[in-house]
């Protein structure tokens, strides 16, 4: 059995399901894009190729393999894309949450039917069905959980709003031991570089007390400024709106000293250097092409 351990984002990680680009399928149809970045790569004709992206995900499952973590593969499904792995659940302390993702994605969960069954029952929640939440937007940060959200009236109107108010009052109910800190975040269907499609995608803690951080992908300047005062002005990475775009927060980190970044990083990656942090570069700029990236394409299982 596996016995989840989830309590932050960066202690060091023991066992992981890192998402597929097997079969990926055909380039998707405008009208069938989740979001602005994919959108704009198929209308361009710069949609990635199935081959460049099962590579990318290759080096990834190397270096984790290089620092002996277990990793589980999704099974998979012909014609599919199954590279978000951290969109259909997510663990928090010793339980599995099951997401309640876009319909059309209900077999990505099934893909990981041999992982569920290494886990017991009871250590699985499925959250109600008023309840919308994407593991992007999900982030166990020791005695907090921050999650990212949207509560607008116009929430049905974005495609790109993934957790709602529903989800956070059910998050706070099944983990009352946390301290649940929604953030609340820019939607567009449009435009990619106004869009924090997930919290991910514009903040991520690294290390013990350092964080990446976008301001204009939080709506409330003051909740930006809640993350900025938690973690101090001094242990803050700013990302800029074109690094956001090519999602510079989406690192992952394998334990307190070593993080999983993007060769194309070099301002973050020279910044996580200089603060003492072993950078493993891997090339990912290819699947970033469908707004997501190395925090998005794993969903971590056990943390020592």
């Amino acid at each position: 059995m596996l016995e989840l351990n989830i309590i932050n984002e960066t202690s060091k990680l023991k066992a992981v399901i890192l998402g597929t680009a097997k079969s990926n399928g055909p380039v998707p149809k405008p009208e069938d894009c989740y979001d602005p970045k994919s959108l704009e790569h198929v209308l361009a004709g710069t949609y990635p190729t199935e081959e460049d992206m099962v590579q990318e995900m290759e080096e990834v499952s190397a270096i984790l393999s290089k620092y002996n973590v277990d990793v589980y593969r999704p099974k998979v499904i012909e014609n599919y894309n199954q590279i978000f792995s951290r969109d259909i659940a997510f663990v928090i302390d010793n339980k599995l949450v099951k997401a309640n993702i876009l319909p059309d994605r209900e077999k990505e969960y099934l893909a990981i039917q041999h992982v569920l069954d290494l886990i017991k029952p009871e250590n699985i929640i499925e959250l109600p069905e008023e309840c919308h939440v994407e593991g992007g937007d999900v982030m166990p940060w020791n005695e907090y959980l921050f999650v990212g959200t949207y509560s607008g009236e116009d929430y049905p109107d974005f495609i790109t709003a993934r957790t709602n108010t529903a989800a956070v009052k059910a998050l706070q109910e099944n983990f009352p031991n946390k301290s649940v800190k929604p953030f609340q975040l820019r939607k567009s269907n449009t435009n990619a570089k106004e869009n924090a499609l997930h919290l991910d995608c514009c903040f991520q803690p690294v290390g013990k007390n350092k964080a990446i951080l976008h301001k204009n992908g939080f709506l409330l300047e003051s909740e930006y400024n809640w993350l900025k005062n938690y973690f101090g002005a001094d242990n803050v990475f700013e990302i800029t709106k074109e690094e956001m775009y090519n999602m510079n927060s989406n690192v992952f980190s394998i334990s307190e000293d070593v993080v999983i970044s993007e060769v194309g990083f070099t301002r973050l990656n020279t910044w996580l250097r200089e603060n003492g942090f072993t950078v493993e570069e891997v090339h990912y700029s290819e699947i970033a092409k469908q707004e997501g990236l190395l925090r998005c394409s794993t969903m971590p299982l056990i943390r020592a």
